[in-house]
């Protein structure tokens, strides 16, 4: 199945004691639907904060006749307004949501100045002062490709290898057609002029690869915009990757402007 759900309330995917997390409600609804207690395999750990427009698990049922579709709407039914199911597909037994993947995609998303938008502020990283996103791009440019990322993960999830091949990395000026509801209705409420409501920039970061570290997009973006604040040059970032060390790399941006937006099969 592909699931978007709004992470703002949740402390992230993975079932915990006396938690609400997304993987133990969906794992509930599935269990008032069919009368089944089972395991849903996400295609990754989502964090505490962090949300999905297209996360996609697994699960096996042997009880149900209907099909994938009647089962989607039937879920739906029972899950809470912030988590919905897009889709759901039969898939071959073998099929592991997690092993099967190829890629992601990831986007993190960013205010830069202006007056909090208090209906995106869930959403975005809200930064003051002023942000070069030229030289962002720029030290983006050194970690496309195939690369040790150890200097971008996290403690708390050892890998076999933390060499990743990073496809893509861009970083988008939103561009917006004011508040008359012309614009991207997935990019949010905009002003005149195509500014957020309170001034500033709405600022974007994709990056797409075949797998990702614990914690790597955020470290990502909190060590692009040490470069965006002038405290680094571009080059820095090369000297990051190169150095394997996470103490060498920026801080971890917020959880709340992390979205998963696919996974590739």
């Amino acid at each position: 199945m592909t699931v978007a759900y709004d992470g703002s309330a949740y402390s992230g995917w993975q079932v915990q004691p006396g938690r609400s997390t997304i993987q133990a409600m969906l794992e509930l609804a599935i269990k008032q639907i069919c009368g089944e207690q089972v395991r849903v395999t996400g295609s990754g750990r989502t964090d505490t904060g962090v949300h999905a427009i297209a996360q996609v698990a697994s699960f096996s049922l042997a009880t149900w006749r209907a099909s994938a579709a009647d089962l989607c709407r039937a879920l739906n039914s029972k899950l809470p307004s912030d988590i919905s199911i897009s889709s759901i597909s039969d898939a071959p037994e073998d099929f592991h949501a997690i092993r099967d993947a190829t890629g992601k995609r990831y986007r993190y998303q960013l205010q830069i100045g202006g007056t909090r938008d208090a209906f995106e502020y869930r959403y975005r990283w809200h930064l003051q002062g002023p942000i070069d996103v030229a030289a962002m791009q720029e030290a983006a440019k050194h970690l496309v490709g195939k690369h040790d990322f150890a200097s971008f993960q996290a403690t708390g999830a050892v890998r076999k290898s933390t060499v990743r091949d990073v496809r893509e990395l861009v970083i988008l000026i939103e561009q917006r057609q004011g508040s008359e509801g012309q614009g991207r209705a997935s990019q949010g409420r905009a002003g005149q002029g195509g500014e957020p409501v309170g001034g500033g920039q709405y600022v974007s970061l994709e990056i797409e690869a075949d797998g990702f570290l614990y914690n790597m997009v955020r470290n990502i973006v909190g060590t692009l915009v040490e470069v965006g604040r002038g405290k680094q040059s571009p080059a820095w970032v090369a000297d990051v990757l190169a150095g394997a060390d996470r103490t060498k790399a920026g801080p971890t941006a917020p959880p709340h402007g992390l979205f998963l937006m696919r996974v590739d099969y």
